[in-house]
């Protein structure tokens, strides 16, 4: 008898983890497929649960945050969020504050995006951000924990950002000479990080917490 499992996505109306739900509504190993949001997505089908609130409470929603395993792919940008104390509570708090709600109700698999440069040391705001969320995650010690590195994320966004269109174009008009050791700076395809994470979450090995751009690539394109 398969045991059917349960997932949980914060981020599910962004460009990754809208495509990871689109991949766990269509797979069968997966009954329910919460989501923890700001608004609900409509047009869900019945499998989908929504959890509507303010991410910035996570303790709101502690007795729904229950299942087999955690997607944790929230961000936000300068443009979005010029405020640096906002934005940290968001790229650093929010994805901590679910962790520890993943640990104390006995979630074993979290997987949160992150970006390649994160240094809790770091000089630099954006990566040191990311560098303390990877830090205060892996503090939580939960058994399989995944933290995604990778690097610029390409799509088709709803949103239209001019400098990373920008950055996304001259990303792909160098990815030719991008070989070698270079070949970790290649554009990150959004549905390649998706296809990445559901397949560590579903295969449990011994594989490093950190997933570099490279690896990303390597299991995103060959599962």
């Amino acid at each position: 008898m398969i045991i059917k499992k349960t997932a949980i996505i914060l981020g599910a109306s962004g460009l990754t983890g809208g495509h990871i739900l689109k991949k766990l509504i269509d797979d069968d190993r997966y009954e329910t497929i919460k989501l923890f949001s700001r608004s609900k997505l409509e047009g869900q089908p019945e499998k989908v649960e929504q959890y509507i609130g303010d991410l910035l409470d996570m303790e709101q929603f502690t007795s729904h945050f229950t299942a087999d395993e955690v997607y944790c792919c929230i961000g936000t940008t300068k443009r979005k969020t010029p405020d640096k104390t906002l934005y940290k509570k968001i790229d650093c708090g929010i994805p901590v504050s679910a962790a520890k709600l993943a640990k104390a109700n006995n979630i074993d698999t979290f997987l949160v995006m992150s970006s390649m440069g994160a240094d809790k040391d770091s000089s630099t705001f954006y990566t040191k951000v990311k560098g303390e969320m990877e830090a205060s995650v892996r503090q939580q010690k939960i058994k399989h924990t995944y933290l995604f590195r990778p690097t610029l994320i390409g799509g088709d966004r709803d949103d239209k950002r001019i400098l990373e269109n920008i950055e996304l174009l001259l990303f792909k008009a160098i990815k030719p000479i991008l070989i070698g050791f270079l070949r970790k700076y290649r554009i990150t395809k959004a549905e390649t990080i998706a296809k990445a994470m559901i397949f560590l979450a579903n295969t449990q090995n011994d594989f490093e917490v950190i997933v570099t751009s490279e690896a990303i690539q390597k299991l995103g394109n060959t599962n």
